[in-house]
């Protein structure tokens, strides 16, 4: 890592369908191989089945699902004298946001529905909801955060 300046943000351009940055980045992130055409498939079929099931703007839903989903504190590992403890700290905005992308993901991918656009929906559907495993992640690392609240003197 080098010690001389922190890399810099790319920004990245807003996505066909909806103009939405967001969108992008979870796109990009969705993306294996370089196949950006097929998340794009994935991700606009998958908000057009949200869209028929609950009758509210696609986007809207995939926001309020993300928000849903983003951490508010998570512990980090602080070394003190030999022994090693989880310190309840912020999440930084950007953080926030690609950790919420990534658990989202994750917990799309270890669905069992048959296709990648049916498991999406039904996530997004479960995290507006706030339920599904995307949104137990986030309640998880709360907990933690709530358990490890007496070290939290050693924040740095």
């Amino acid at each position: 890592m080098s010690r001389r300046h922190a890399a810099e943000k790319r920004e990245v351009l807003p996505d066909a369908k909806y103009g939405d940055r967001i969108l992008t980045k979870f796109m990009n992130n969705l993306m294996i191989d370089g196949k950006k055409s097929v998340a794009e498939r994935i991700v606009y079929n998958a908000l057009e089945r949200v869209e028929d099931k609950i009758k509210r703007a696609p986007v809207e839903v995939f926001h309020e699902a993300l928000e849903n989903i983003k951490p508010s504190v998570e512990v980090r590992s602080r070394r003190v004298g030999g022994a090693t403890y989880q310190v309840p700290v912020e999440v930084r905005p950007e953080r926030r946001e690609a950790l919420a992308i990534r658990w989202l993901i994750i917990a799309t991918r270890n669905r069992n529905e048959n296709t990648m656009e049916e498991r999406l929906a039904g996530e997004l559907l479960d995290a507006v909801n706030s339920r599904g495993t995307a949104v137990k992640k986030r309640e998880d690392t709360h907990k933690m955060a709530d358990a490890n609240k007496a070290f939290s003197h050693y924040r740095w």
